[in-house]
């Protein structure tokens, strides 16, 4: 790991803080990949438990009915899976074993207006009730449709997707590699699967493969997939280069403007570059797209304790805490919060 930020902008360093700042960085730069796409967070960077699933029901809006045998899509934002499943005749859906991050669900039936809904996946399940309306006057089309790069997308490559998935839920990020190696035979166009391996290598720690394996993922997505770039703009930092950073993680933000995990990124490579006004702006993005987004209070906290201000610091880490008591960067957290009431009670202690 580069040590590059404590030789920046000295002046603004006080004397007594090293201790506190030196743990900053490690938030920074070791929290390996937590601000990723939903999946990547879940499934890649900090290897939790995996699975979870998406269930529903589909009703009539007329009589409140239940609409059986009705075809549900569901796609993930961030690692590219495509499921379909058929309503029960209760017009019941489930659809198991899914990596957590949101999900896009649609079900377009004939005679009906399309719906659409998003489903986040952040523990074990997620309901959710949709409707369907019948058509009356000019027909809406629908903004959903599954791409024809996506029905073409075999089902051994989607497998052994899955199966990848399942080993790093399991804490086996070389097991998985085989697997995502073997969707990429399968489907050389997986863009989803090269940018899987690009954050697998990147938590093994061989960064050059992993470089290879996220330019083939922007490459295949022709950029459209801003996942692959937040990858490599991450890498980047790790090799103290957040000048390319920002340049390639702004980029995927113009793809998936909607994405904290970008903006908490872009966060990341503004604090190496000792820009924390910027960095914290970034950070209040990504928390006005998920104010629940607990990565972007990393963020904040890194630019309050380059600000000297502790008591701001203590708030944001506390705030990571209340929303991710036993996240993977829980324990370094906790030490920074005992660090920084120490400088407290030294500077203010009348309080």
């Amino acid at each position: 790991m580069r040590r590059e930020l404590p030789r920046v902008d000295k002046s603004r360093q006080r004397a007594s803080f090293p201790p506190i700042f030196s743990l900053k960085l490690i938030l920074i730069l070791n929290i390996a990949t937590i601000a990723w796409a939903p999946v990547a967070k879940a499934q890649v960077s900090n290897f939790e438990k995996a699975e979870g699933e998406i269930s529903g029901t589909v009703l009539l809006e007329a009589g409140k009915r239940p609409a059986s045998q009705v075809v549900i899509s569901l796609k993930s934002r961030g690692a590219g899976i495509f499921r379909s499943v058929l309503t029960d005749l209760e017009g019941q859906f489930r659809v198991q074993r899914l990596p957590r991050g949101t999900y896009d669900i649609a079900v377009e039936e004939a005679g009906y207006e399309a719906v659409q809904a998003t489903a986040r996946l952040d523990g074990p399940s997620s309901k959710l009730v949709m409707y369907l309306r019948s058509k009356s006057g000019a027909v809406r089309q629908s903004e959903y449709t599954v791409s024809v790069r996506e029905l073409k997308i075999p089902g051994k490559a989607r497998n052994e997707l899955q199966k990848g998935f399942e080993r790093l839920a399991k804490n086996d990020p070389a097991g998985s590699l085989s697997h995502f190696t073997k969707a990429t035979q399968a489907f050389p166009g997986y863009y989803e699967a090269y940018y899987l391996t690009g954050m697998t290598e990147m938590k093994m720690g061989h960064n050059e493969e992993a470089t290879k394996a996220f330019q083939m993922a922007i490459d295949l997505s022709g950029g459209r997939y801003a996942w692959a770039e937040f990858g490599l703009g991450y890498l980047l930092c790790q090799e103290g280069k957040p000048g390319e950073a920002e340049k390639i993680i702004r980029r995927g933000l113009e793809a998936e403007d909607a994405a904290p995990d970008g903006y908490v990124a872009l966060g990341n490579a503004l604090m190496l570059l000792n820009r924390p006004d910027e960095a914290e702006k970034s950070a209040q993005e990504a928390l006005l797209r998920n104010a629940n987004f607990a990565d972007a209070y990393l963020v904040l906290s890194n630019v309050a304790t380059r600000k000297g201000d502790y008591r701001a610091e203590l708030q944001n880490l506390d705030a990571y805490l209340k929303l991710r008591p036993n996240g993977p960067a829980g324990e370094r957290v906790r030490q920074a919060r005992e660090a920084a009431l120490k400088i407290l009670a030294k500077s203010h202690p009348q309080d």
